[in-house]
């Protein structure tokens, strides 16, 4: 994946990228270096409490001792994002993303720390990849500071006019026409929460950051961040330094002959496939649009929380009531147990949910997660052959997901430890090179 995207809370100093450093020489000199989990959730608290410069070294610590977890990536990147550090975020939430992070706010992360950059370019295309797992409200607003205000504008409207009626999607939509240069709808949407004795400060905010050149700017509002300087992320955590094992095992193929090469694949394969008991899925390189679940260590998904306010700016507590109808993306409360039976009338999606390097190990794979997750029960299994960089994997998946039981499934797959994700039925992933095969429930 040659791209790469999560957000959080306050306003903080400059961070100091060799404090990594300091959490191994703060104890005696003789103490090992804190496990990853615990210094990840040393940055979530840190985060949580606005102790950015904190939550750096802790979360840099994390990634230093679990260098292929993209949990620990993303968290990683939220801290660069609070810190006004948009290079060494970007860098991170794209590694995080390579891994197989899947969640929409670290694509959305992604996204706004490279508008910070100016590679409006590079957003617009990553957000229109994964437009049918964002929220529009957020997607909208993210297409606007990206240079489409167009899109943007387009989006907003659909999700207002289909319900998503809140102080939210409607704040957003009068900054993307702001963006836009209507600045008549502009004054007209942002009138409908913001105080008329506060409307014209609203749209003088507005006006003093729309010319193009504010791109970091407009980022560093949205967010409350300070931009600070930033040489990058310390080369050390270069994800590079850390190859998968499956690129060290290819370089080590290409220093024997091939026949020998060939018979180290073909036992590697045999002893690859899963038995009754675990799962051994072959990983697939990763992808720009949807990257194939990378075989990391499990992580904790962070609960905080990765773009700082909820709208562009305050509104008051009584226009920022509920919508009427509930956003597209998770929130960072427990996931719900999802429904067991599908809705025809709602099954969009499906939920991919490993890749295999061989048709018989799919199909077994299938039956193993039925019994993992009892809200497999009545599902169908979507088996594809996809061919990825010369390699042909077979991809496996549920069907009969609408798109927020499809989310839910994932997070309690991902709960497990195990990789997932959801995608839409009329959006297949890249790679495919035959017609799925259908498994009915059994």
């Amino acid at each position: 994946m040659s791209r790469t995207a999560k957000m959080n809370g306050p306003k903080i100093a400059l961070a100091v990228t060799t404090a990594l450093a300091s959490v191994a020489l703060a104890g005696c000199t003789t103490s090992a270096a804190p496990r990853a989990e615990t210094s990840f959730q040393k940055a979530q608290v840190a985060l949580e409490k606005g102790q950015v410069d904190k939550a750096i070294v802790h979360a840099e610590a994390a990634v230093l001792a679990e260098p292929r977890n993209a949990g620990y990536r993303a968290m990683l990147g939220a801290a660069y994002l609070e810190s006004g550090r948009f290079a060494s975020a970007a860098t991170s939430f794209n590694d995080a993303l390579v891994l197989g992070d899947n969640d929409p706010r670290t694509v959305l992360s992604y996204a706004l720390a490279e508008v910070a950059l100016g590679n409006n370019a590079v957003a617009v295309s990553t957000l229109e990849q994964w437009e049918s797992d964002i929220d529009p409200a957020d997607m909208g607003l993210a297409l606007a500071l990206a240079g489409d205000a167009d899109k943007g504008v387009h989006i907003l409207s659909n999700a207002l006019r289909a319900g998503q009626d809140s102080a939210k999607v409607r704040q957003n939509l009068a900054y993307a026409y702001a963006l836009q240069g209507n600045w008549r709808a502009a004054r007209v949407m942002a009138a409908e929460d913001v105080p008329a004795d506060q409307l014209d400060q609203r749209i003088s905010d507005w006006a003093h950051m729309a010319k193009p050149e504010d791109f970091q700017s407009r980022v560093a509002s949205l967010l409350q961040v300070s931009p600070s300087a930033d040489n990058g992320q310390p080369t050390h955590l270069a994800l590079g330094n850390f190859p998968s094992q499956e690129m060290m095992v290819a370089e080590a193929a290409a220093q024997i002959p091939a026949e020998e090469a060939i018979a180290s694949e073909s036992e590697m394969f045999a002893f690859g496939e899963p038995d009754a008991g675990e799962l051994a899925p072959a990983s697939e390189p990763a992808q720009f649009a949807m990257a194939e679940p990378a075989a990391a260590p499990a992580y904790e998904a962070p609960r905080t929380r990765y773009v700082s306010k909820a709208v562009v700016q305050d509104v008051p507590a009584s226009a920022a009531a509920p919508a009427k109808a509930p956003t597209r993306l998770a929130k960072s409360s427990p996931q719900r147990r999802m429904a067991s039976t599908s809705d025809n009338a709602t099954a969009t999606h499906l939920v991919q949910l490993g890749s295999f390097s061989n048709r018989a190990s799919a199909e077994r794979a299938w039956s193993i997660y039925q019994k993992r997750y009892s809200q497999l029960s009545g599902r169908d299994a979507v088996i594809t052959e996809a061919k990825v960089r010369g390699k042909t994997y077979y991809r496996v998946a549920a069907a009969g997901f609408g798109a927020a039981s499809a989310r839910n499934m994932c997070a309690t797959v991902k709960a497990s430890g195990k990789g997932c994700f959801a995608y839409a039925e009329s959006s297949p992933m890249p790679g495919a090179v035959s017609t799925p095969v259908r498994m009915a429930a059994r």
